[in-house]
């Protein structure tokens, strides 16, 4: 039969895969060269067309069988083409055919590192994790555009999106849990664009957010009391501040017999209690299947007799359905928005509401704001990576046409004589005012003199 591989030019190839000054140039591990690179290429398309050809079904064969066949045919084709690699380097292309067969290529190891909490992508080139909050350089990358294109096909297709030309931006939840976002040519100028956030199967608990330094026992209790004491709390933060991860813990504290449900544009709430409904919203598809906004999702979350609402980013129209539900009897309800300050934050709140279509004055919008929301909880990633609480602010009422924030605690770095970061936790010496909160005064007394 006819091969259907591009013939591999051994002249070529050795003068590719082998160079030509050894002792000129810095040696690095072959995995991470650019004979790597295109030997694999070559292979997966040898690969390819070996399937075809002996009409092999992969997706029925056992994990097993499958990393024995590309074994024999990843030997079969080095010494069919002779392929200037040792049995070592054969070895690595076997496992990584295996993983552009049944997993993602490239990706496929740094999804299963439990240590990497994003994956950014810039071009098939340039790939950046994120771990502990900390952006760092990878070696791994794509052969080309083409290559990075068939791995986010592969990762879509499950989920019953596109992306091409027609369908140039994707942003899913992915079942394994996590959110990608992806931008392609021609909106993306450099290539492919793609950011994969992953996200905890478990969730923190406030208990191990203590115990990671993100804020001290005095704070600890004072978020338990806002959540017991149903206060409805608004959590700000910059993107990738800890807002989500928040958000869950304090979820955390609810009492078990309490019913709450989440309304997110992209799932990313994990809430470990027994009674949750969980509604995400679903963008108009290719095929004409009309689009469900978040805004409607919480008018019909209300028929749902929910103890709780949970939003997982007020993004629009949602956030004057969730003000009008936190001021008509849905106490303990919590969201997160994005802000650099709580004061940003309620303003950005205002402009959302406005543009949702309230129907009334400025001033009226700010007392409704004021009437609805309790606490303002802003989230900080600090430059080495961590997150803390940056600071709590209790909503008191409205003073000259402008809604008024009392600072509870507010977070401060210093620097210690070795150079090491020491936080401290400033809580004013001063109760909440919130009904909501009398009877975790003592309680609240105790921890901030035992924090002092």
């Amino acid at each position: 039969m006819e091969k259907k591989v591009a013939p591999f030019d051994h002249a070529a190839s050795r003068a590719g895969l082998m160079p030509a000054h050894p002792a000129a140039e810095p040696r690095v591990p072959f995995a991470q060269s650019e004979d790597f690179l295109r030997v694999l290429a070559a292979a997966h398309e040898h690969l390819l067309n070996s399937i075809e050809d002996g009409q092999v079904d992969i997706d029925a064969w056992s994990p097993v069988t499958v990393a024995r066949y590309v074994a024999t045919e990843t030997e079969r084709f080095v010494q069919e083409w002779r392929i200037p690699v040792n049995t070592a380097e054969m070895q690595v292309v076997a496992a990584a055919l295996v993983k552009e067969l049944t997993g993602f290529g490239p990706l496929d190891d740094l999804l299963r590192d439990p240590a990497i909490d994003a994956i950014l992508i810039n071009g098939y080139r340039d790939i950046h994790v994120s771990r502990g909050g900390q952006l760092t350089p990878i070696s791994q990358r794509f052969t080309d555009d083409d290559h990075l294109l068939r791995i986010l096909r592969r990762i879509l297709a499950p989920l019953g999106r596109r992306l091409d030309e027609d369908s140039p931006i994707a942003d899913v939840r992915l079942p394994a849990g996590g959110h990608l976002n992806a931008i392609i040519p021609p909106l993306a100028l450099d290539g492919p664009v793609v950011s994969i956030r992953k996200f905890r199967r478990i969730p923190f608990t406030c208990d191990e957010l203590l115990r990671m330094g993100t804020f001290d026992p005095a704070v600890h209790a004072l978020l338990n009391a806002m959540v017991r004491g149903r206060c409805n709390v608004l959590i700000c933060g910059t993107a990738e501040s800890g807002k989500t991860s928040l958000l869950n813990a304090m979820a955390g504290c609810i009492p078990a017999h309490e019913r709450i449900a989440t309304v997110e544009e992209v799932a990313e709430l994990t809430l470990k209690h027994p009674h949750v409904v969980r509604l995400e919203s679903r963008p108009a598809g290719p095929d004409g299947q009309t689009a469900v906004s978040t805004r409607e999702l919480m008018r019909s979350s209300l028929g749902m007799r929910p103890d709780r609402i949970l939003v997982g980013e007020l993004r629009g129209a949602e956030a004057l359905e969730m003000l009008q539900a936190m001021a008509t009897g849905h106490d303990g309800s919590m969201a997160t928005l994005r802000a650099n300050s709580p004061r940003d934050g309620l303003q950005r709140l205002e402009i959302l509401a406005g543009l949702a279509g309230f129907q009334g004055s400025e001033d009226t919008l700010r007392r409704q704001i004021a009437g609805a929301v309790d606490l303002v909880v802003q989230v900080q990633r600090l430059g080495s990576g961590r997150r803390v609480i940056a600071s709590i602010s209790e909503i008191t009422g409205i003073c000259d046409s402008l809604i008024s924030l009392r600072e509870l605690s507010h977070h401060e770095l210093q620097i210690d004589a070795d150079g090491r970061e020491q936080d401290r936790w400033v809580g004013i010496d001063l109760q909440p005012r919130s009904s909501k909160l009398e009877g975790f005064r003592r309680q609240l007394g105790r921890s901030r003199n035992s924090s002092s």
